[in-house]
């Protein structure tokens, strides 16, 4: 038991490294989530956000998007939202998906620690330190009308 203790510790110390990677000020990041309250993390220099609902819409990609294809997602049930995290290439792909709304670069999104939520926002889909983003194209078949992305026929043959 205490091996798989070591590994979500080092998949939460990996998520987290990353995430404060991505801002501006990787210190107060962590002092931020040391202190249990909710981090500043601009979108634009690694990713956009995309939000959306989370109960009709988030939860009805997820279980359309296979597990290795899913980036990070913060959700707050709450207040009904999720945001995902996608390439900074995403807003032009996702530009016409009116389930989502893509946030501009510079915009703030207030983040826990992969580890634990923090007043009540919590990762559904936790970052795991790789980078792994949802691609824009899955995510908007995920949230279309047939609901599963396919390959390209040109690549599929």
């Amino acid at each position: 038991m205490a091996h798989r203790q070591t590994r979500t510790a080092a998949a939460q110390e990996a998520g987290d490294a990353w995430l404060a990677r991505c801002s501006e000020h990787p210190a107060s990041v962590r002092r931020a989530w040391r202190a249990e309250t909710l981090a500043q993390i601009s979108s634009g220099e690694f990713w956009l956000i995309a939000e959306a609902e989370l109960l009709l819409t988030t939860m009805h990609a997820l279980k359309r998007i296979p597990a290795e294809q899913q980036g990070p997602v913060l959700v707050e049930p709450e207040l009904n939202k999720a945001w995902w995290l996608v390439p900074l290439e995403a807003a032009e792909e996702l530009a016409d998906v009116r389930l989502l709304t893509v946030h501009p670069v510079g915009w703030k999104l207030s983040c826990p620690s992969t580890g634990e939520p923090i007043d009540g926002r919590l990762w559904l889909s936790r970052p795991d330190g790789s980078g792994l983003l949802t691609d824009p194209a899955v995510l908007a078949a995920a949230l279309g009308p047939g609901g599963s992305y396919r390959l390209p026929s040109e690549v599929s043959r």
